[in-house]
């Protein structure tokens, strides 16, 4: 059996499972269809949805449902006891029409075909919602990394730099950090692949630390970009960020913790926080440093003692102002959406409210800040790594932060001002404004063959 296989859509689909049709009329089962996740489905829906109300060339649209191309690796690694284990890996490309593609690679049980797929497709949009010469891609392991010590997470890494390296470089595909993996893991990416061409490429990835060509800001840009479109969204509904405001946030990483530093660094209190273990309370705020020392050494939130432990369940019906869901996509649906009392809504994960939830929590008041605007922090000041890297000339602090801010506002108005001209919600306009970048660009380049 070869180490990977090289996947192409359309398949057509049985039973939820993807059938694929050779050149000699054989068919073979190879994986799940393409809608076996919700995030999937929800993203496919919303395109429709978003074509439909945007009044978007339907041709365009069908282009848009599905990705260009996917790579699907096995991953053989030697364990620390000897022993050989075979991971699943994946890396998606959605479209590339505006650029190379760019998106994460995701440590994680949960990652399949489908919903690599599904964070592709997100991928493109956010890049063209905000404006970058990039396309979406994404990819992942399907694994837990807090089962493998440091170096077969290494060796690991490596083996999927070496499976994808095909289909990724500074002008094709450029990934970055996501969920279960760090700066080091883009060093032992980038190291992997100038290997395989002998020379430095600093620009195959993002996200890398200071030391080998990763930019300032990277590390807490997701999170800034949250409270800076908390900030917006305030001032939007004439709320003011202070020490009255009370935010409960699910989520305890790289999305959370800078976005709760940020927020409480303008008085804000943050009176939860959630993760897998859990979630907990203190109506007068939670003191951050301890809870992030105690999580380090706990591995989580649960049992923190300056707080008392709730669900997460809990979390998401809290009476504050402000909402963040920053850790995975679907916690907040249909059946738990009409608990939701915040004033805002941030999404700061991918996906975290499916479309009826999204329905639900608008309807009943609240400000929805949607995820491909809410988190695109992250691609932004990657998108400056990149360009950085490129030029071999790089940016301080002020300035990156400064050119994040500005982005960001320039699209948080677009998406606004699509959302009053069209009458729908911020998830909807923020759609809309992304397939009309997409579409005039996809017009420009034409169809291949004509």
């Amino acid at each position: 059996m070869p180490t990977f296989a090289v996947i192409y859509w359309p398949f057509y689909s049985i039973n939820e499972k993807l059938i694929y049709k050779n050149t000699h009329g054989q068919t073979k089962v190879v994986g799940m269809s393409l809608f076996s996740s919700p995030l999937f489905k929800d993203s496919f829906e919303q395109l429709e949805v978003a074509g439909s109300v945007g009044g978007l060339d339907p041709n365009i649209i069908e282009r848009l449902k599905y990705p260009k191309r996917a790579l699907q690796v096995a991953v053989p690694i030697r364990l620390d006891d000897g022993t050989v284990k075979t991971f699943m890996g994946y890396r998606v490309q959605h479209n590339m029409t505006l650029g190379p593609g760019k998106g994460g690679i995701r440590y994680h049980p949960g990652v399949d075909l489908s919903e690599t797929a599904a964070l592709a497709m997100l991928m493109t949009f956010k890049c063209a919602l905000v404006g970058l010469p990039l396309g979406g891609a994404k990819g992942g392991i399907c694994v837990d990394p807090n089962d493998l010590s440091r170096q077969e997470l290494q060796s690991l890494t490596r083996r999927f730099a070496t499976e994808i390296s095909m289909i990724v470089g500074p002008s094709i595909d450029v990934p970055a950090p996501d969920i279960g993996t760090d700066g080091q893991t883009m060093g032992w990416f980038m190291d992997t692949y100038s290997q395989l061409k002998v020379y430095t490429v600093p620009g195959v990835v993002t996200g890398k630390p200071i030391g080998i060509g990763g930019s300032l800001g990277r590390a807490e840009s997701t999170g800034k970009g949250v409270a800076y479109c908390v900030n917006f969204a305030a001032q939007k509904i004439g709320m003011k960020i202070d020490k009255s405001t009370k935010v409960a946030i699910h989520g305890f990483g790289k999305v959370a913790i800078p976005a709760a530093e940020d927020l409480i660094a303008q008085g804000a209190k943050i009176v939860s926080f959630g993760d897998v273990t859990g979630a907990i309370f203190n109506g007068d705020g939670i003191d951050l440093p301890k809870l992030i020392e105690y999580a380090k050494e706990n591995g989580g939130v649960s049992g923190f003692p300056g707080a008392e432990n709730i669900t997460n369940e809990e979390l998401f019906g809290l009476d504050v102002d402000v909402l963040i869901p920053a850790a995975i996509d679907g916690v907040i649906t249909e059946k738990n959406a009409g608990n939701v009392k915040a004033k805002i809504i941030a999404e700061g994960a991918n996906g975290p409210l499916t479309k009826e939830a999204i329905d639900i929590v608008t309807s009943n008041g609240s400000f929805l800040i949607p995820d491909i605007l809410c988190n695109a922090g992250g691609v932004i000041v990657s998108y400056f790594e990149w360009v950085q890297g490129l030029q071999n000339f790089f940016w301080g602090l002020d300035e990156i932060n400064k050119k994040l801010h500005d982005i960001l506002v320039k699209a948080f108005k677009e998406c606004v001002d699509t959302a009053e001209a069209h009458n729908v919600d911020m998830k909807k306009a923020a759609f809309i404004s992304a397939l009309n970048r997409l579409d005039k660009a996809m017009r420009l380049r034409g169809l291949f063959p004509a």
